[in-house]
């Protein structure tokens, strides 16, 4: 018997109904493909350990990650899984910086129905896919996406809190960790990102973060 050809991909956004007009595009696309549906980073995680997908559609901003921070750790976990990003922000820079922290294409919840196959179709063939009106960001995020790129998940973790303007005690209470190391994540934080205080760490944290869309 040969081995299967089916491609699997997989679908993780907190709002059903653009989980449906992803769905709608992936049905449209030529082969035999399978998806299945998350609505966290957590259970993206658990999907993707469980079974590897041959591509990832990510938003932003989920109940438990917000920012570029689920991609940096989908990134570092998973290399070789391609990941799209698919966002309702419309932060200026937001869709390159997406690539700059290793995603494949971002795609804007604005698309219609044809512009994300479209999408959807060219990573698949292994290129990367922007919108044609893209808004440039700063030229900073490029030397921030590789120094932000060396931290592990719990540093990426602790860098979060101190960009949040959280202690010590509270970040080491929401890991559930010890003060003593969240300490030393924060040493190893500034030692990797070249920095001496939290400001300039803070600074470089910046770039992780996105603006949801307004309502």
């Amino acid at each position: 018997m040969g081995l299967s050809t089916q491609e699997r991909i997989l679908l993780a956004d907190d709002h059903p109904l653009f989980r449906a007009a992803l769905l709608a595009a992936v049905q449209r696309l030529p082969g035999d493909i399978d998806t299945a549906e998350v609505d966290s980073l957590g259970a993206t995680q658990t999907a993707l350990r469980e079974a590897p997908a041959s591509l990832v559609c990510l938003d932003l901003h989920m109940s438990d990650s917000s920012g570029f921070l689920g991609l940096t750790e989908l990134r570092r976990e998973f290399p070789a899984t391609p990941v799209v990003v698919v966002s309702a922000s419309d932060a200026p820079g937001v869709a390159q910086r997406a690539v700059e922290f290793g995603a494949s294409g971002f795609i804007p919840k604005t698309a219609d129905l044809d512009t994300i196959c479209e999408a959807l179709a060219a990573v698949r063939d292994g290129e990367i896919w922007l919108p044609e009106d893209l808004d440039e960001g700063d030229d900073d995020s490029v030397d921030h996406a590789a120094l932000l790129a060396t931290l592990t998940p719990a540093q990426l973790r602790v860098l979060e809190g101190l960009a949040s303007g959280r202690l010590n005690k509270q970040i080491a209470y929401e890991m559930d960790i010890s003060i003593a190391t969240v300490k030393a994540h924060v040493t190893a934080i500034f030692r990797k990102l070249g920095v001496i205080n939290r400001t300039q760490a803070v600074l470089i944290a910046q770039s992780l973060f996105v603006e949801p869309a307004k309502v």
